[in-house]
């Protein structure tokens, strides 16, 4: 689906400083790039209002990979509370 973009002048300079470099070919490829690294930055996401169950959930588990208690199981912390 093509689409049409107007930039402000500012992001024209950006485009055209790319160009210069000889680095890339076309202001397309320049906004791909751009767009590429903006993905890597900040991965879009769905907002959560608009997720069933399965995908907040699927999505819960993806954002607490290599999340720790330092080497507390849960099970662990609610007997700790327990005491108290």
């Amino acid at each position: 689906m093509p689409l049409t973009v107007t930039l402000d002048p500012h992001g024209e300079q950006l485009v055209a400083a790319h160009l210069r470099t000889g680095r890339y070919h076309s202001p397309e490829e320049v906004v791909t790039r751009a767009l590429e690294t903006l993905a890597e930055r900040e991965p879009p996401t769905v907002p959560a209002w608009t997720m069933t169950p399965a995908e907040a959930v699927a999505d819960i588990r993806e954002l607490r990979k290599g999340v720790t208690l330092g080497g507390l199981r849960i099970k662990d912390l609610i007997n700790e509370g327990r005491k108290y």
